[in-house]
């Protein structure tokens, strides 16, 4: 991979890991317009590396909740904050389970399948469409609730599915507060790419060679700065309720990649 594009995926990533747009259908359709002819576990690497990027900046963002959660958490009580970082951890439960059962047919997925994004995309275009038309949102994030939305984040591993799209639309789906619903998204994401990760480096899935390092870098370094504005920008924009604005480009990105994807079939 070239280092140009290593930087445009990396921002790619960046934008939308937090726009509820995909990450993953974004970097898919990248690749495809880039010409990159990783096979399907180089490409997933460098999926993976983007996805460490933008975690990072979620702590980033979110550093001072975490910290919180961590005091409440190691103060040994049944606490709000013991609450909510076992909620994260039933929420992570789905995506793990399907992450650990179906790796090898989640990771041929992830190849410029452009129809499979293309669909995937409308269905996060109709998730988001919902979502903004929610107008009973004011509570907080029940068990119940958080089982469901783990659910949710297990099925936007597949290309083209927004995961804070599907996360967050759910959430408030079920009747939460966007902004709680905003937290608790980007929030619950951070233990599994550091879990992935260190999965794949014990167990020598990332190998990365001395001359592909330098696009690797560069696409990290470009991921973490977008992730840090649009991660901020996301913040705003759930609190004003515009979801829904997003359907429509996902809704036409989507169109788009099925047709580019039967034309060149």
């Amino acid at each position: 991979m070239e280092l140009f594009d290593a930087v445009v995926l990396g921002i790619i990533q960046g934008l939308t890991e937090f726009l509820p747009v995909s990450s993953s259908g974004h970097l898919e359709l990248g690749k495809a317009i880039l010409g990159d002819n990783s096979v399907p576990e180089e490409s997933l690497m460098f999926t993976v590396v983007l996805h460490f990027a933008t975690a990072l900046s979620t702590i980033v963002v979110f550093r001072k909740d975490i910290i919180e959660l961590l005091v409440g958490l190691f103060s040994f009580k049944w606490n709000e904050q013991t609450k909510f970082s076992f909620k994260i951890i039933l929420s992570m439960i789905p995506a793990v389970f399907v992450g650990l059962v179906f790796e090898e047919e989640l990771e041929a997925l992830f190849g410029g399948n452009v129809i499979l994004v293309g669909f995937m995309l409308i269905v996060t275009g109709l998730l988001l469409f919902l979502a903004g038309r929610a107008r009973h949102t004011g509570k907080a994030v029940s068990w119940k609730d958080a089982l469901i939305i783990g659910i949710s984040q297990a099925i936007a591993i597949l290309p083209g599915v927004s995961r804070s799209g599907a996360t967050i639309s759910t959430s408030v789906l079920l009747g939460n507060d966007r902004t709680k619903a905003a937290r608790f998204s980007f929030l619950m994401v951070v233990p599994l790419i550091i879990g992935k990760i260190a999965k794949d480096l014990l167990s020598g899935d990332l190998v990365v060679e001395s001359t592909s390092s330098w696009p690797l870098i560069a696409g990290f370094i470009a991921a973490f700065v977008t992730g840090l504005i649009a991660c901020t920008w996301m913040i705003s924009l759930v609190k004003r309720a515009k979801l829904h604005y997003f359907s429509y480009y996902c809704f036409a990105v989507g169109i788009l990649a099925i047709a580019a994807g039967s034309l060149s079939a």
